[in-house]
């Protein structure tokens, strides 16, 4: 039986024991065969990687685990059992604060109300979004303290939650996103949640962030998606507007972390920095990226392309491998389509501060500088265009000032 609570109180301590979803539910067919697919289709390129003498801690780490060990099937499962689901009638100025793990059917609309999570280190949690509306003055919408794991799953609807003031810090935690958490995150479900931000990040989670189903709208003032430890694409449909970074993973302290994958999905971004920022490794394996324009379009220590389609404009450089973490600084791209227009000026459209190589794809460059690099620029492979000439060759005209590809003498 579903049971409903109604919010009366200024923070509704909910303390009945709900049943949570079991972590080990079947996976549908179809996301099951996509996994393994993809898992197949990217085996090969991850050796490349994995095979170099010095690699950064955080490229190993990624290459080394495979989607099933990334996702499990709940984080994959884009509905959710609502049998002994306890439901909550959002109203404003009600808090709702969650302690019990479970599965927790949210709905309504309501001003300056808080979603606290506080339960034990073990719970995992699941909120239900069914037509929730919540707009906040200075405190985030779902504000998770402590847990194992917190799902946010949309139903079948239209979802909306902002922020429109400055955040307010809960003691020495900065507070600084409209869905805050301080455990592992991941959103999915089959509905549209549409994020603002007047201030801070659209989502930020301390630990990992995921995300495998739904449409999301995120117009942030800072960056639209950040993590701490990694950030995993599989699915979904986002458009973001960032004032700073669109997709952001930071750890300063452990390398083999602050990683960002993508597997899937489609991407709509715009952004006045990055479009995309790690750390230690970048490694896209499928999706459809589209950046409109951003300073820089995809930034980290190592940055590895297997498949998906991106097409990006950028002011600055497009795809930067920039040392931040110890380990090989290197682009390597071994598939996909890849389709580069930069600004003028200063600019390159891949600029490595150690390595390049390509050793498959489809790349087509419109730039001044196609390529800049301070290590080795191998092209082993794949058709490369760089302004409309299709090159065999990568051509960097002084080290450290790239060229634009094409012409023997290059650095091989």
């Amino acid at each position: 039986m579903i049971k409903t609570i109604s919010t009366l109180s200024a923070i509704l301590l909910i303390s009945t024991a709900a049943a949570g979803c079991n972590p080990t539910q079947v996976v549908s067919d179809t996301a099951a065969a996509n996994l393994n697919a993809a898992t197949a289709a990217t085996q090969a390129a991850y050796s490349i990687a994995t095979a170099a003498e010095t690699v950064t801690a955080g490229a190993a780490a990624i290459a080394a685990a495979d989607e099933t060990e990334l996702f499990s099937a709940r984080d994959l499962e884009q509905t959710a059992d609502l049998t002994s689901a306890t439901t909550i009638k959002l109203a404003s100025g009600n808090e709702v604060t969650i302690n019990n793990e479970g599965v927790y059917l949210l709905s309504g609309e309501a001003d300056n109300v808080t979603i606290v999570i506080e339960a034990t280190a073990d719970a995992k949690i699941q909120l239900i979004l069914d037509g929730v509306s919540i707009t906040n003055d200075d405190a985030p919408v779902i504000y998770v303290k402590t847990a194992d794991k917190v799902f946010i799953t949309t139903t079948d609807s239209e979802n909306a939650m902002a922020v429109t003031g400055n955040f307010v810090a809960d003691g020495e935690t900065n507070l600084d996103a409209v869905i805050f958490s301080s455990a592992d995150l991941t959103l999915n479900g089959n509905g549209t949640l549409s994020l603002i931000s007047a201030s801070g990040n659209g989502i930020s989670s301390k630990d990992d962030l995921k995300i495998t189903g739904g449409t999301y709208n995120i117009t942030s003032a800072a960056d639209a998606l950040e993590a701490n430890d990694a950030l995993l694409v599989y699915g979904g449909d986002m458009t973001i507007k960032a004032g700073k970074d669109a997709l952001h993973c930071e750890n300063a302290e452990d390398e083999t972390l602050g990683y960002i994958r993508i597997l899937g999905g489609t991407m709509n971004i715009t952004a006045a920095d990055d479009a995309i920022r790690a750390n230690s490794a970048v490694q896209i394996d499928g999706g459809i990226l589209t950046i409109a324009t951003c300073t820089e379009g995809i930034e980290a220590n190592y940055i590895e392309i297997n498949d998906g389609q991106i097409t990006l404009y950028a002011t600055n450089d497009g795809i930067n491998a920039a040392p931040k973490v110890s380990g090989t600084v290197e682009i390597i791209v071994n598939g996909g389509t890849v389709s580069l227009k930069i600004g003028s000026g200063d600019t390159d459209a891949f600029d490595s501060n150690g390595n390049i190589t390509i050793n498959g794809g489809t790349i087509t460059v419109a730039a001044t500088s196609a390529f800049d690099a301070d290590g080795t620029a191998v092209m082993n492979g794949g058709t490369v265009t760089v302004n409309g000439q299709q090159i065999t060759q990568i051509t960097v005209s002084d080290q450290g000032r790239g060229g634009m590809g094409g012409g023997a003498g290059g650095k091989r």
